[in-house]
């Protein structure tokens, strides 16, 4: 989604919630007790990210300062100091051109053909996004690697256009005079895998639509579930014979509302693909979720994560703060969504639109807004800040758990694959408490506490640990996170796994 379509859509961001207004703002908390039930788990965290389509990667990318481009890296995904963003959404693109913001193809022109062998032309840039990924792979650990075909190229469509729609030629439904792309589509995608990999960044996520229920004057592509799930098995197929199903896995649809998605899963389901998705992905500019998706379930455990993977406020005028009442564009309300879809809704990724924009236009579709000219000025918005309280303390891999209680307040808590506990705190009104957590399950030998709010970018604050149980202070209108490292093993009980080593999944 780009701003200027915004007039297509509701103008209702479903995930965004003022802070509440009932709570006074006198009310002065006493101490209350939080409790983590390490036995009651819900869905693994894939992580927190952002995208970097449509050339905003070559912000950074491009950049001749390089103490100001290590800044921005730094601020997106350094655990320490930054975000810890651990998720990239690139954009795969479909343009036969680079102008304006467009996503230059591989694959500009028709071969003569969907049997024709293609004509690739790799740049080796990719929109600014391959160097971007890269660095983020090699410096600061970044492993989920998503990338996002907006469009096919268009002479592989109805339209013969990457623009206004129009629907992938050989899926159910079309009759193309050129053929059936369907395969040649596929193994485009798998081209671009291979692409990414020679250049030492493994892709772990491919998607083949974004918002497939609309029709923009730029790339998208039109699908309804039936159309999807007949692809994905081509596609799978494809992944199979490539031998990259170990790597990589397949989202679907990045539908511009959830209702649409429902729907689309539901085909996928009846049409007995659901098994080859490793994500189902959605975006909420036309509506936000009642309950969680309708994925396939085992013990109660969604076997397929879902994924809310792109999230922005696209009217709002850029802002920076942390709260002034509640708006959408504010950083506590962004804190608030990300519980929301996490508790809520048992979402397992959570991404914003874009991690780096120009000023123009001077939304909050951006975390972070650049200048493209020299001096490379730059303003942090506390959007980011709020992400930073999520994702440096829940890494890929955690697990939620159940969590309870306090005052004041309300409550997510996770464990993480080294064992750490994260338990994210949100004040929910103008006074600050006192809060106590004990684990239910185990008990904590020491701990850190940071918070985010007005006045502070994801700090330290202090905290005591005693009797196992942590305490702390949580600020007026803030996210706090305290962060309990798993407590050392006992070496006369340290379990076989342990002792034949670690093994990477």
């Amino acid at each position: 989604m780009r701003i200027t379509d915004l007039v297509a859509v509701s103008g209702v961001l479903p995930l965004v919630s003022a802070v509440p207004s009932w709570a006074p703002l006198s009310r002065r908390q006493s101490a209350s007790t939080i409790t983590v039930d390490l036995s009651k788990t819900y869905q693994t965290i894939d992580g927190f990210g952002c995208s970097f389509a449509f050339q905003r990667a070559n912000l950074i990318t491009n950049m001749s300062d390089k103490t100001k481009q290590r800044q921005l890296l730094d601020l997106l995904f350094n655990t320490t100091s930054g975000a810890g963003l651990s998720i990239i959404r690139n954009g795969i693109g479909s343009s036969p051109d680079s102008s304006s913001d467009h996503m230059n193809t591989f694959a500009p022109k028709d071969p003569g053909g969907p049997k024709a062998t293609p004509q690739y032309s790799w740049d080796g840039k990719d929109s600014g996004q391959l160097w971007l990924s890269k660095e983020a792979y090699d410096t600061y650990g970044v492993r989920q690697i998503y990338g996002d075909a907006w469009s096919a190229p268009g002479y592989m469509k109805t339209n013969r256009n990457e623009n206004n729609g129009g629907t992938l030629c050989g899926v159910p439904g079309t009759n193309c005079q050129s053929g059936d792309w369907r395969q040649a589509y596929a193994d485009y995608l798998v081209q671009y895998v291979k692409f990414y990999a020679e250049a030492g960044v493994p892709v772990t996520r491919i998607g083949f639509l974004n918002e497939p229920e609309f029709s923009p004057g730029y790339a998208g592509m039109n699908s309804n579930g039936a159309q999807a799930a007949d692809f994905i098995k081509i596609l799978y197929a494809s992944f199979q014979a490539a031998n990259l199903t170990e790597q990589v896995g397949i989202g679907c649809c990045e539908s511009e509302g959830w209702g649409n998605q429902v729907n689309m899963v539901n085909a996928i389901k009846s049409a007995g693909a659901e098994s080859m998705l490793a994500m189902v992905t959605s975006h909420t500019y036309t509506g936000g979720p009642g309950s969680p998706m309708n994925t396939r379930m085992s013990y109660n455990i969604f076997c397929v994560p879902v994924w809310l993977s792109e999230q922005c406020d696209l009217q709002g005028q850029w802002t920076t703060s942390w709260y002034g009442g509640g708006g959408a564009g504010e950083g506590l309300t962004w804190a608030n969504n990300i519980y929301n879809a996490l508790v809520n809704y048992n979402i397992s990724g959570y991404l914003y639109w874009e991690g780096v924009q120009w000023p123009n236009p001077n939304t909050n579709e951006k975390m972070v807004r650049v200048d493209q000219q020299s001096p490379y000025n730059y303003e942090v918005s506390k959007r980011l800040w709020a992400f930073a309280n999520w994702s440096r303390f829940v890494r890929p891999g955690a697990i939620r758990l159940g969590s309870s209680g306090g005052s004041g307040v309300k409550s997510a808590a996770f464990k993480n694959l080294d064992g750490s506990i994260a338990v994210v705190v949100i004040s929910t009104g103008g006074s600050a408490s006192n809060v106590s957590i004990k684990l239910n399950g185990g008990n904590a030998t020491e701990a850190t506490g940071w918070v985010t709010d007005q006045t502070h970018n994801c700090e330290k604050i202090t905290v005591t640990v005693s009797g196992g149980t942590v305490t702390g202070s949580v600020a007026a209108r803030s996210i706090t996170t305290f962060h309990i490292p798993a407590a050392p093993a006992d070496p006369t009980t340290r379990s076989e796994e342990s002792l034949n080593g670690w093994k990477f999944a």
